[in-house]
């Protein structure tokens, strides 16, 4: 008994000896932004990008994209031809396409990527990978390619393109892969790992200001220096959105995004480079989480704003509702697609067409829907709230969007001054004399006797107009719930489930999809019908987006939920 007591405390002790020393051998997990070095403009971080990369290739999105009219447009645009530009460079340079094995090959778990110059795509890749991994690569074993540098006492390896003088640059470190496109971004980062002070991008103000704001790190996360990344003139051509004049109040960004089996959340942080008065008062953001109560279950779309002023919500009646088909088109701000044909120049109908003269427009007179301003600006908007839902009409060819306008105000509203302007708004294009304008009283709403389809119920301070009676009584019946939303500035959700398949075959028609077009002996999908429907495809399984916003100071935060149905 006495020996078995000593082996076991002998055990024990040895047991202490080994963990100990593991601890000490083993490699602190610092946070890799300590090793790049100063003056990125976009910063991506992953936990793990080798298990990222392995769902996004395993993934059935990725098989239906590449084979969709999406991917087939993407592939022939500029941006694509840049990206492929610099991808065949770096295959020059180094002797190895960047391809999905490539990029398998040197995906590790904690991984960093830093943008130094978007336009000539400069960039600094740090991976977390096991020195044996990173030896088994192809770019260490074409190692002999490469001019032998040194930096803080560790090699690292240059090679350039001679003719398009384009640098690639990598070395092991340890447990670290390091890859970059510029040779002092590499030597820097080699002395930052051997502990030698310098600046690195956690100095920056842009950085500190947004991560010390920002809550946890995400399964992904993305920083963007927006002061240094908005003027670049391939940032202005590139952006998509195109919203750069708003994107210009900010000097900072930053987005986490959360992954979990049927949820994808993604936290955004905007920094303002000033602060401003917030047009949202404390009532505005109570009045949105008050009018989420009233958005149906069944809803295709919806957007809650706080403070909208009163031109906003006179727009937001007049086009949805009370006029959305007169006026002229937007002017468009971009350059019209050219879409080349096998050379018609026309058909016999076109032979009916006056060139001599102006079309006909709709008349409007010159105060058309001044009653209807007047009665916005008398009683401020507290808060809107625009839902619509699309229906596929009974004979299954047509489709048609639903609207319901519910307006918040700071008083009561009188239903005969709301009655008398809406009147007045419609009156010059439905009507001839004021016929078949007079309103009929329903137990829950008013309705006009015409044949447009006009709903209208005013209970205190909410105004609701509605073309759709199901979607009016289901806005209506909503009344009695209480609201479980906080404050917030802005409140909008997609049903994206419910509204794919209307949207493409309303698409369809719109874009008349049996008349495909061709430029060069390629096909040309048509913008909705084809790219944009064959994209929503592809998401078939995200089933909602849902986005919050809320405002405090300089600070903008943003929640973008995206649901998946499997």
């Amino acid at each position: 008994m006495k020996r078995a007591a000593l082996l076991f405390c002998i055990a024990l002790i040895c047991a202490g000896i080994g963990k100990a020393a593991y601890r000490a051998a083993a490699p602190s997990q610092i946070s890799l932004s300590k090793l790049v070095p100063a003056g990125p403009l976009l910063y991506l971080e992953a936990k793990d990008f080798s298990s990222l990369l392995s769902d996004w290739n395993s993934s059935q999105q990725k098989k239906s994209w590449i084979q969709s009219d999406n991917y087939e447009v993407f592939s022939r645009s500029r941006l694509f031809l840049r990206l492929k530009g610099a991808g065949d460079q770096f295959a020059a340079a180094t002797g190895i396409p960047p391809d999905m094995n490539f990029a398998s090959q040197v995906a590790g778990e904690r991984s960093v990527l830093a943008i130094y110059d978007i336009g000539n795509l400069q960039f600094l890749y740090i991976t977390y990978l096991p020195s044996a991994r990173s030896m088994q690569t192809g770019l260490w074993q074409t190692r002999a390619r490469f001019e032998t540098r040194n930096s803080a006492g560790s090699d690292f390896y240059l090679r350039r393109d001679p003719e398009s003088q384009k640098e690639v640059a990598f070395a092991i470190s340890g447990d670290y892969l390091l890859l970059a496109t510029r040779e002092d971004l590499i030597a820097g980062a080699l002395q930052l790992i051997s502990g030698k002070q310098d600046r690195t991008v956690e100095s920056e103000p842009w950085w500190a200001q947004t991560t010390m704001a920002a809550g946890p790190r995400g399964d992904l996360r993305m920083v963007l220096n927006m002061q240094s990344l908005v003027p670049s003139g391939y940032f202005r051509t590139y952006w998509v959105q195109q919203n750069i004049t708003d994107l210009s109040q900010y000097s900072a960004a930053i987005a986490d995004l959360f992954r979990s089996s049927g949820k994808y959340r993604e936290e955004r942080l905007l920094l303002r480079k000033q602060e401003r008065p917030d047009a949202s008062t404390s009532d505005g953001l109570a009045a949105v989480a008050d009018l989420s109560r009233l958005i149906p279950d069944d809803a295709g779309l919806y957007i809650t704003s706080a403070n909208p002023s009163s031109d906003t919500c006179f727009d937001l009646l007049k086009t949805r509702l009370l006029a959305p088909h007169a006026g002229p088109i937007a002017a468009s701000q971009l350059a019209p697609q050219v879409q080349l044909t096998s050379g018609e120049q026309g058909s016999t109908s076109d032979l009916e067409t006056r060139i001599d003269q102006q079309p006909a427009e709709i008349p409007q007179s010159s105060d058309s829907g001044a009653e209807m301003k007047t009665l916005l600006n008398s009683n401020p908007v507290s808060a809107s709230l625009l839902v619509q839902s699309s229906e596929t009409h009974q004979t299954g060819v047509f489709v048609r969007i639903h609207s319901a306008v519910v307006l918040e105000g700071s008083a009561e509203w009188k239903e005969s001054e709301v009655q008398s302007a809406v009147t007045d708004f419609v009156a010059p294009t439905m009507a001839a004399s004021g016929l078949g304008l007079h309103w009929q009283a329903d137990s829950r709403y008013q309705q006009v006797d015409g044949l447009w389809p006009l709903f209208l119920s005013v209970r205190g301070r909410y105004l609701m107009v509605s073309d759709d009676a199901p979607l009016m009584q289901s806005v209506l019946a909503r009344f009695q719930q209480k609201s479980n939303h906080k404050p917030m500035q802005l409140y909008a959700g997609f049903n994206h489930d419910r509204e794919r398949q209307n949207f493409s075959r309303l698409t369809d028609l719109l874009d008349r999809r049996g008349a495909e077009s061709y430029a060069n002996g390629e096909h040309q999908p048509q913008f909705f019908s084809g790219n944009m429907a064959s994209l929503s495809g592809t998401l078939a399984d995200i089933s909602a987006q849902q986005v919050e916003v809320r405002t405090e100071g300089n600070e903008v935060r943003q929640t973008v939920t995206y649901r998946w149905s499997r």
